[in-house]
């Protein structure tokens, strides 16, 4: 199935970009961004692409471009270092699509790395080899810490539960698989949270993946630094899937529109019903923009 880039049009129309622009994907993915964002940059554009995936990457880079293109495997969190050592121009535009599509976690350069329930996987958890994998992170957790995690990161009901019985198995060294994993949410809840609309593991696993990547540190430490990535009168737009990514950018935002900045969204963009039909994934997407 192709991915279907998700409020194209709604992307397209606040990032406002034009022949001759430099813009930054710090998400590149399959690329329906990218590909629409360089057709209107041509000719004289400068597009840098970003992505922790090395398929996304190699794909890009095989694929043909109208304008000079700059293409990396990295965390878009490295972007203001990236800009800096590459000596590239600061960005008239910004764009991040912090989801990710299911073909890259089931068939992708993160396929068997434990980021899906569905099969039964080793419990790493990483987007790389240089992140310690989450069965190795979790014998350094204490019950306490789990419960945290799985509360503030998962929004789980039964975060007591779930890390006690997580906490049991690591300690019984029981804890090296999704298998392992999915066994001890199940054990613990409610007969009536197994047959909800998602899986009840599906929050454990977000809540895991989003610590053991550190995932709101680098949203934040790219925010925090967007002046040494675009310009000032540049454009940012960002697309979040996760209450907790919604609310750092919308607070980011408010707090740069307090100064010199202008708010493009008051209200986050989201999909239309034509675009909801089409792409199901795309219910639970934000977007929000500003100009620095």
């Amino acid at each position: 199935m192709t991915h279907i880039p998700v409020l194209l049009h709604e992307v397209l129309e606040v990032l406002d970009v034009k022949p001759g622009d430099v813009v930054v994907d710090g998400t590149l993915g399959s690329g329906g961004h990218a590909r629409e964002v360089i057709a209107r940059i041509a000719p004289g554009g400068v597009f840098v692409g970003v992505d922790r995936d090395s398929n996304a990457i190699r794909s890009f880079k095989n694929s043909e471009h109208t304008v000079a293109t700059t293409i990396l495997q990295a965390n878009y969190g490295q972007l203001p270092e990236i800009m800096e050592t590459h000596h590239l121009p600061q960005a008239d535009a910004l764009l991040l699509d912090l989801g990710f599509s299911s073909d890259q976690l089931t068939a992708g350069s993160f396929a068997g790395r434990g980021f899906s329930f569905q099969g039964n996987e080793p419990l790493i958890m990483t987007y790389d080899d240089q992140t310690e994998p989450l069965f190795e992170q979790l014998r350094g957790l204490s019950e306490k810490n789990l419960i945290s995690i799985l509360s503030e990161l998962g929004e789980e009901t039964f975060a007591p539960r779930i890390a006690k019985s997580i906490v049991v198995r690591v300690r019984k060294n029981q804890m090296q698989t999704t298998g392992d994993l999915v066994a001890a949410v199940l054990e613990v809840v409610p007969d009536r949270y197994k047959h909800g609309s998602i899986n009840p593991a599906t929050r454990t696993f977000q809540a895991l993946r989003i610590y053991v990547n550190k995932e709101l540190e680098h949203l934040k430490s790219l925010i925090a630094n967007l002046s040494r990535v675009v310009r000032v009168g540049g454009r940012v737009g960002i697309i979040s899937f996760h209450s907790l990514e919604d609310r750092i950018v919308k607070q980011a935002f408010k707090e740069l529109s307090e100064g010199s900045a202008h708010l493009i969204t008051k209200k986050p963009i989201t999909a239309n019903e034509e675009e909801l039909r089409r792409n199901p994934r795309s219910r639970s997407a934000k977007l929000r923009a500003i100009i620095l």
